[in-house]
C-alpha cells in the first residue's frame, strides 16, 4: 500500500524523568517535527490523574500545537465526552475550527481516561448516554439538530463555522455502527487491549455509514502502537517502559510513573508467572523493529483491516527515542513526498 498515510496520537508521555509539566512541551516539541516530517494528523490524549501521562486537556493542547504547526491536522483523541456537556464541547470545537479553519478533528470516546473516583469527580450527570451525547454533538456543529429537539433553535458561537470531522474511538466493536449511522469517522484503537479484533468491525462501520454534512464517505483509521529503532532487539528494548506501564494498568490498582528500561531489566526478570505472560502478550500486540520491519507490518495491518490511514501511537521513556522512532517511520514511507 504505497499512498498509506500515517498520523500520529500522542499520550504526552513525561520523558527522561522530567516534571510531570515538562510532558505538555514535548508534546508541542514533537508536533512541530511530526508536521515537518509530513504526519497528516496529530491527536492529543485525555487522562486525568494518570503517573506518566501529561495532558488532562485536549483542547487546549490542540489550540497550542496548531498554533506551532503549518500544515498537519491537529484533533483530539479524544475528548472523553461522557464527562461533559456536549454543546460545551461544541462551542469549543467550532472555536477552534474557526481559529484554524479545515485543520480541526474532533476524536471522541466513551471510556473514562480515569480511575473510578476521578471519573466521578469529572461526571455530568445532565445526560449519561453517549450514544445521545454523541449524536448533540454532531447535531451541534452541523447545526442540524432535530426539529422537535429541546435546543434545536441555539447556535454555536462564532457564527459562519464550517463543522469539523468527527470521528468516534473504540477499541472493539462498541462504537463502530453508531459512528457509521452518524456519519461520523471511526478509529480502531489496536493499542489498547490484547484481544482480537476482526476485520468485520471496519466492515460493520461501512455497512452502517450514512453520509453527513461533512463526510459523504466513510472514513475508517486504525491506531497502533509502534516503536521504530536500529534493531528489533533495540525497538523490543525500548518497549519495555510502555509494556510495563500496561500491565500496571491492567493487572494492579496503582502503577508507577514510566520507568526507564534499565530500571525495568531486574523488574521484568522477576515477574511472576502470569503477569511474565501478560507483559509478554502486550508487548507482542506493538509493532516493534526497523523501520523496514515496522513498515510491512503496517502495511500488513492496514491492508487486513482495509484502511488507508494508521495512527501511530509511541510511548518510550526517552524523548530521543521517541523522536527517533517518528523520523526513522516517515523516512522509510518517504511521507514528505506522498
Amino acid at each position: 500500500m504505497s499512498n498509506l498515510v500515517l498520523s500520529v496520537l500522542d499520550q504526552s508521555p513525561i520523558h527522561d524523568g522530567k516534571e510531570d509539566k515538562e510532558g505538555l512541551f514535548d508534546t508541542i516539541e514533537l508536533a512541530k517535527i511530526c508536521d515537518n516530517l509530513g504526519y497528516h494528523r496529530y491527536w492529543l490524549a485525555e487522562h486525568h490523574n494518570t503517573p506518566g501521562y501529561a495532558s488532562s486537556n485536549p483542547e487546549v493542547m490542540i489550540n497550542i500545537v496548531a498554533s506551532v504547526t503549518n500544515n498537519i491536522r491537529v484533533g483530539s483523541g479524544g475528548v472523553m465526552l461522557n464527562h461533559y456537556n456536549s454543546f460545551k464541547v461544541a462551542e469549543t470545537f467550532n472555536t477552534l475550527e474557526a481559529l484554524y479553519e479545515n485543520r480541526i478533528d474532533v476524536g471522541i470516546g466513551r471510556a473514562s481516561g480515569a480511575n473510578y473516583i476521578t471519573a466521578s469527580a469529572l461526571h455530568n450527570s445532565v445526560n449519561s448516554d453517549y450514544s445521545e451525547k454523541a449524536s448533540d454533538l454532531i447535531g451541534y456543529l452541523n447545526q442540524n439538530l432535530p426539529l422537535n429537539h429541546n435546543y434545536n433553535d441555539i447556535t454555536l458561537t462564532p457564527q459562519g463555522v464550517n463543522a469539523p470531522p468527527v470521528y468516534l474511538l473504540g477499541s472493539s466493536s462498541g462504537s463502530c455502527r453508531l459512528a457509521g449511522e452518524l456519519g461520523s469517522g471511526f478509529v480502531l484503537a489496536l493499542f489498547i487491549g490484547t484481544h482480537e479484533r476482526s476485520s468485520k468491525i471496519i466492515q460493520e462501520y461501512r455497512k452502517s455509514f450514512k453520509p453527513s454534512n461533512v463526510l459523504k464517505k466513510e472514513k475508517a483509521i486504525i491506531a497502533i502502537a509502534c516503536i521504530v529503532a536500529s534493531s528489533k532487539e533495540e525497538a523490543r528494548y525500548i518497549a519495555s517502559t510502555h509494556t510495563y506501564w500496561k500491565l500496571q494498568a491492567f493487572t494492579r490498582p496503582n502503577r508507577d510513573k514510566l520507568l526507564s528500561p534499565k530500571e525495568l531489566e531486574y523488574i521484568i526478570a522477576n515477574l511472576n508467572e502470569r503477569d511474565r505472560l501478560y507483559y509478554e502478550e502486550t508487548m507482542n500486540t506493538m509493532i516493534l523493529g526497523t523501520a523496514k520491519e515496522c513498515k510491512k507490518e503496517i502495511e500488513t495491518l492496514a491492508d487486513f483491516y482495509d484502511v488507508d490511514e494508521v495512527m501511530i501511537v509511541n510511548v518510550t521513556y526517552s524523548f530521543k527515542d521517541r523522536i527517533n522512532s517518528y523520523k526513522l517511520l516517515a523516512e522509510e514511507f518517504n511521507l514528505k513526498n506522498n
